[in-house]
């Protein structure tokens, strides 16, 4: 197994929750712009390793979620921004450049603390 991406999310604005309804979330690092922090999970490092590809699995804490679809700016936004959507509605196409498609699933409780990673087996 080899760690891809890993971060912990260290605030939470204040109607990031409510993307959870609609099966998403939103993360960006701490320097996002102010009208943005207020939907995103906020977090510090940023440790972009390798491309995140389909098949490569996503952890919540200890909870996974295969990659379905990786969209086009996935990997250049989490390098430079740590700012991407985590889509858990099952899709198998990339339809948004900034997204990445998960497996339909309930997503885990996020909050400050939690750890995002992403692994290649």
């Amino acid at each position: 197994m080899k760690v891809i991406y890993r971060t912990r999310i260290e605030d939470v604005g204040k109607k990031a929750q409510e993307f959870l309804k609609a099966n998403m979330f939103i993360t960006f690092k701490e320097d996002a712009p102010e009208d943005l922090k207020e939907y995103c999970f906020i977090h510090y490092e940023n440790n972009l390793i390798d491309e995140i590809k389909p098949e490569d699995m996503l952890y919540l804490n200890d909870i996974g979620y295969k990659i379905k679809a990786v969209g086009e700016l996935v990997n250049t936004n989490l390098n430079e921004l740590g700012h991407i959507t985590y889509n858990f509605l099952g899709e198998a196409e990339a339809k948004v450049g900034g997204t990445l498609y998960l497996e339909k699933k309930e997503i885990a409780p996020i909050g400050v603390g939690t750890i995002i990673k992403i692994i290649r087996n």
